[in-house]
C-alpha cells in the first residue's frame, strides 16, 4: 500500500499497523553513574539493523523540559511575524526556516512545515567557528523570548547526552569500542529543530506533504512527538506504517551518515509527515553529528568491501544542506534532504 493511501488511514487504523512494526526499547540502563550497556545492545542492534526507527523509553530527557521546550515552540511560531522574520535563517544554518524553503529530493512540492533550527550555544568568537566549522555557528535566539535561550539549551544538553549513550550501546553491540563512535563527538555539530506542521488536507494528487518522503542524512535522529501524529516510517517490505505517539518515549532514528559508517549494517530509513488531523502538530528534532572534521571511514567486516568513499562529517552535511534549502542560494538547492 503506498504512502498516499496510508496518509488517508484513521489514527487508530495507524496506530494499529504500526505500533506492532517499530519496536519500542526501555533504555533506562544507559543512564546513572554504571550504566550498563550490553542489556540493550541485541534490542538496538536488531532495530538498527532491520528497522531503522525505533522507540525508546526510560531515556534521560527530563519531562518537565520536554514540556517546557514544547511550549516555548508553540509560543514561538504564535510570535508576530516582525519577531520571528528578526531570526530569520543566517547563512549558518541558525534561526528560522519558514515555509517552503526546504524540499526533498525528487519531490514536486516544498514541504510545508517551518522550523526554528539551534546547535550547541557557542560565542559568536569560539575558535571552531572562526576557522570554518560552520555548524559551530553561534545561534539567532528571539528577543521577544529571552527565556527561550535557556530551556532549548539545556534541552539540546540533555537530549545529546541520550543520543551518545544509544551510540555506546550500538557500538557495544557491535563488539567495537564502547567510543568508536562517540570518541569522533569532541565538538559535535549536533544541531535541534522546533518543527511546526499547520494543519493540511488528506494527501491526495497535489502530493503535498508536512515533511515528504526522505531518509535523514545524519547519524541519529531523536524526535519528541507532541499527541497530533502523522510520522509514517516505510518498513524493511517497502510497507508505509505509522509511529503515532507514544507517551514517555522519543522516536530514534538511524541516518544516511551512519549507514556509510556502518557499511549499510545500519539502516536509513525512509519516512514523511502528514499532519491530516486538522490540528497544529509540534515536533523537536534533534540530530546528533561528531566533530566537523570527522573522517567517516565505512567499518567494515573482514574480507567486506567498503560500500562508500570516506567523507568528512562537515563537508558532507554541507553538502546536503546546499542541496536542501534554498536560503543558500547554490545551485540545486531545492533539492535534497531536509534536516
Amino acid at each position: 500500500m503506498d504512502l498516499i493511501h496510508r496518509a488517508n488511514m484513521t489514527h487508530q487504523e495507524a496506530y494499529e499497523i504500526g505500533i506492532d512494526r517499530i519496536p519500542v526499547i526501555d533504555i533506562q540502563s544507559l543512564f546513572g553513574a554504571s550504566p550498563r550497556f550490553e542489556v540493550v545492545a541485541a534490542e538496538l542492534l536488531d532495530a538498527v539493523t532491520h528497522v531503522g526507527f525505533f522507540y525508546v523509553k526510560g531515556h534521560c530527557i527530563d519531562e518537565s523540559l520536554m514540556t517546557m521546550a514544547f511550549d516555548e515552540s508553540r509560543r514561538f511560531f504564535a510570535l508576530p511575524a516582525a519577531d520571528r522574520d528578526a531570526v530569520r535563517v543566517s547563512g549558518y544554518h541558525r534561526g528560522l526556516l519558514v515555509q517552503g524553503v526546504a524540499r526533498m529530493e525528487g519531490q514536486p512540492h516544498a514541504d510545508l512545515k517551518e522550523s526554528y533550527i539551534w546547535g550547541v550555544d557557542f560565542p559568536p568568537d569560539n575558535h571552531e567557528f572562526a576557522s570554518g566549522n560552520e555548524l559551530l555557528a553561534p545561534n539567532r535566539w528571539p528577543a521577544a523570548m529571552p527565556e527561550m535561550r535557556d530551556v532549548l539549551v539545556r534541552y539540546l544538553d540533555q537530549a545529546h547526552r541520550c543520543g551518545t549513550q544509544l551510540l555506546r550501546a550500538i557500538a557495544t553491540s557491535l563488539d567495537l569500542e564502547l567510543d568508536y563512535f562517540v570518541g569522533k563527538f569532541r565538538q559535535p555539530v549536533t544541531r535541534a529543530s522546533l518543527i511546526h506542521y499547520p494543519p493540511q488536507p488528506p494527501t491526495g494528487a497535489d502530493g503535498m506533504f508536512g515533511v515528504s518522503p526522505h531518509t535523514d542524512y545524519g547519524t541519529m535522529t531523536l524526535l519528541a512527538q507532541d499527541d497530533v501524529g502523522g510520522l509514517r516510517v516505510r518498513d524493511i517490505d517497502g510497507r508505509w506504517v505509522a509511529a503515532p505517539p507514544i507517551p514517555g518515549t522519543l522516536v530514534v532514528n538511524v541516518g544516511d551518515l551512519l549507514a556509510r559508517w556502518s557499511n549499510d549494517r545500519f539502516r536509513s530509513t525512509p519516512h514523511a509527515v502528514v499532519n491530516d488531523s486538522g490540528r497544529e502538530r509540534y515536533s523537536i528534532a534533534v540530530f546528533l553529528d561528531p566533530d566537523w572534521d570527522t573522517l567517516i571511514r565505512p567499518a567494515v567486516k573482514p574480507g567486506e568491501a567498503a560500500h562508500y568513499e570516506d567523507v568528512l562529517c562537515g563537508e558532507y552535511i554541507r553538502e546536503r544542506f546546499d542541496r536542501s534549502f534554498s536560503y543558500r542560494g547554490k545551485s540545486g538547492s531545492a533539492q535534497g534532504r531536509a534536516s
